[in-house]
């Protein structure tokens, strides 16, 4: 009853409400880019579907999971003060909203190209896996001092990217040697982002494994 007195007789005080601490979303962010990458890998690779085949199945992991929630875990990194990992997982997520935009009819995208000159759609495709090969290089130089396994996956994050980018630019044929090259890079990028994100779950207070690391600093 004070309280509901306090505030009838100061009805201009400012109460300040204590702010909800933010856990660590990295676990979330790099989950959402290991699975997504996985599935779109392994069609790449061709392993229990033709590498080069419709991918199609990947547009709502593309939307929801790869896009949607790697966003929400950046602008959860930007409330915890980690300018890195928001620059990430915002970046990626909006890689995968622009890679499902692709595939889905409704934007137009490929069929924008279907007067186009040959090999125009092969050749934009690669110059924008080539862009985010450029981007990924530079956020990798950015973990030369994190940790061995987070390092490692951006490093083979952005071989990934220049690979699939020379078999649009070089108009291979779908299902070619280098397109499988780079689904296999893909999903060994998409375990090493898993183990990132269960080393950063897997706390002694809540379960008898840890996964180490390594530190380069």
């Amino acid at each position: 009853m004070s309280n509901i007195q306090d505030v009838k007789e100061n009805p201009y005080q400012v109460t300040t409400v204590p702010a909800t601490p933010v856990t660590n979303p990295g676990p979330l962010g790099l989950s959402a880019f290991a699975l997504t990458t996985f599935v779109l890998s392994l069609f790449n690779l061709g392993a229990g579907v033709p590498s080069g085949g419709p991918v199609q199945v990947v547009t709502g992991l593309a939307v929801f999971y790869g896009g949607i929630t790697q966003i929400l875990a950046g602008m959860w990194e930007f409330k915890v003060g980690n300018n890195f990992g928001a620059t990430a997982f915002t970046s990626y997520g909006a890689f995968w909203l622009s890679y499902a935009a692709i595939l889905i009819p409704g934007f137009g995208i490929v069929p924008a190209y279907a007067t186009a000159p040959d090999h125009t759609l092969d050749n934009a495709l690669g110059i924008m896996l080539v862009s985010w090969g450029i981007f990924t290089f530079m956020m990798w130089i950015a973990t030369l001092r994190s940790t061995m396994t987070l390092s490692s996956m951006f490093f083979i994050l952005t071989v990934t990217f220049f690979v699939l980018s020379s078999a649009h630019l070089a108009h291979l044929a779908a299902g070619n040697i280098v397109t499988r090259i780079g689904g296999a890079l893909g999903v060994i990028t998409a375990l090493l982002a898993w183990y990132n994100a269960a080393a950063s779950l897997y706390h002694p207070s809540n379960t008898y494994i840890t996964l180490p690391t390594v530190s380069l600093a």
